[in-house]
């Protein structure tokens, strides 16, 4: 039990996380498309409607703590401080991100959240439900540049480079993990990479966007 967590919460964060961790297993021997909710129900020993209090679809069960982090580039260029570029603040929510090791950049080698990994990049369903997410955050993004007073599409352009980074990032630690290296060995290396990432977007985004 986690400090301030009381038993109510506790007993729903364990049945959360056992629906979860048995839609894995489920879908990893049978196939995403070949288990039912009813079967994963039973399997946890909930009931049917129990399961969608906790996930609201059958894909939310892969992809709901992926999609928690959605908007991270968005809030990233929305809060950031005054006179800081776009490049800037996401580069520095991202470094951050490592050093906190956030499971959400790829710097987790827990065999669920691989396991999670795997089902979503050769799961046609679930990576089109991810990608479509991540477009939205991108449209989201290039929306909240342009309002600033930039050009639609140049902002367009910008939000692709930003995101394009940041999915390049997290795809090469996922990459790394998947072929046997720790989290640990990754992360290493993790902030190098990252720098030279974002200086080569900022290469062509310097000071973007620029006063309005």
């Amino acid at each position: 039990m986690t400090d301030g967590e009381g038993l109510r919460e506790r007993k729903k964060r364990e049945t959360g996380t056992r629906i979860w961790r048995t839609a894995l297993d489920l879908f990893t021997e049978r196939g995403f498309d070949h288990v039912s909710v009813a079967e994963i129900a039973a399997a946890a020993d909930v009931s049917k409607m129990t399961v969608f209090n906790y996930f609201g679809t059958k894909e939310d069960l892969v992809i709901a703590p992926m999609m928690n982090h959605v908007g991270d580039v968005v809030r990233a260029v929305r809060e950031r401080a005054p006179g800081e570029s776009a490049v800037a603040a996401v580069r520095r929510q991202f470094l951050a991100m490592i050093e906190a090791r956030d499971p959400s950049v790829g710097l987790n080698d827990d065999p669920r959240a691989l396991q999670a990994r795997h089902l979503v990049v050769s799961t046609p369903v679930l990576f089109q439900r991810a990608s479509v997410a991540f477009l939205a955050a991108e449209r989201e993004l290039a929306q909240a540049l342009a309002e600033e007073g930039g050009d639609a599409m140049l902002a367009a352009v910008a939000a692709a480079q930003l995101t394009g980074a940041r999915h390049a990032l997290i795809n090469e630690h996922h990459r790394r993990i998947l072929a046997g290296e720790s989290a640990l060995s990754v992360a290493a290396d993790a902030v190098e990479r990252t720098e030279q990432a974002f200086a080569q977007v900022e290469h062509g985004l310097k000071g973007y966007p620029g006063p309005a």
